[in-house]
């Protein structure tokens, strides 16, 4: 039976998938708190799970205002995930940029099976599979700056100007082994990968470390290969040291990353989207 919006109320879509989660799931998965309940709507072969959210708190103007703002943004964020989480339980998931919203059910099935060959393949090619994401960090360097020359006379000069070149050679020639470490990490890791993907290394403000982000990575693993890839990693974390490198890993995780379906379009946008048909 179609389900018709309230007046006032737009289609908040978080993820497509092949089998609709259970009621029970969808009716104890929090959505976003101005929402109703999580429901799965059938899209031809497919289904969408959303939520009925209100228009005046979605428009472009109020989303734009909370995703400025870090703790709202953090709670659309979540809400967003635990909706692709529920679409999750029971199969693969495209999941759908976060704030994707439609005036109406009708909308948001036809924007679905519209695509339904891409989405298809794309969910065949998720199956049994999951992300990775992998940080390498260049080592942090012991001991203080460069001192101050101690003296006055030529000789104390030229071995402070002597004694600071050095240190450049050094930090260079320490930058240069923890950029092949970084690229000797990725290309270790890919061997065990269907798929792997770079993002934007993030930087020292959101790190919140001094040492340069080198690889902000993304891996998809089948299922079957998650222990070759899960003791690359050990290994690869143990051997950092001697590279100049510090590794950090998380996953599994649903494959964001890998679940791009409209062209052009970021599939992890935080960005607004304009409410469809």
């Amino acid at each position: 039976m179609s389900h018709l919006s309230a007046p006032g109320r737009v289609v908040c879509a978080f993820a497509v998938t092949r089998t609709p989660p259970p009621a029970d799931v969808l009716a104890a998965t929090p959505g976003h708190a101005e929402g109703g309940p999580l429901r799965a709507l059938p899209a031809g072969d497919l289904y969408l799970v959303v939520q009925d959210v209100p228009a005046a708190s979605f428009d472009e103007a109020a989303l734009t205002e909370r995703l400025n703002d870090p703790a709202d943004l953090e709670h659309c964020a979540r809400a967003h995930h635990r909706g692709v989480e529920a679409a999750a339980r029971t199969g693969p998931v495209v999941p759908l940029p976060l704030a994707t919203l439609y005036r109406t059910d009708h909308g948001a099935a036809a924007a679905v099976t519209s695509r339904a060959a891409v989405l298809g393949a794309l969910l065949d090619r998720l199956r049994g599979r999951t992300e990775w994401a992998v940080k390498v960090h260049a080592a942090e360097a012991d001991g203080p700056a460069d001192a101050a020359p101690v003296g006055v006379g030529g000789v104390d000069g030229r071995s402070y100007l002597s004694r600071a070149s050095a240190r450049r050679r050094v930090r260079q020639d320490s930058r240069g082994r923890a950029a092949a470490g970084a690229e000797a990490v990725d290309a270790e890791l890919r061997r065990y990968a269907v798929a792997a993907t770079r993002h934007r290394p993030q930087s020292e403000q959101l790190t919140g470390r001094r040492a340069p982000q080198l690889l902000n990575a993304a891996y998809l693993v089948d299922d079957a290969r998650r222990a070759g890839f899960t003791a690359a990693l050990s290994r690869l974390r143990a051997d950092g040291g001697a590279a100049g490198v510090e590794l950090s890993a998380s996953g599994p995780w649903i494959p964001y990353s890998f679940a791009a379906w409209d062209s052009g379009r970021d599939d992890r946008e935080s960005a607004p989207q304009a409410v469809r048909s």
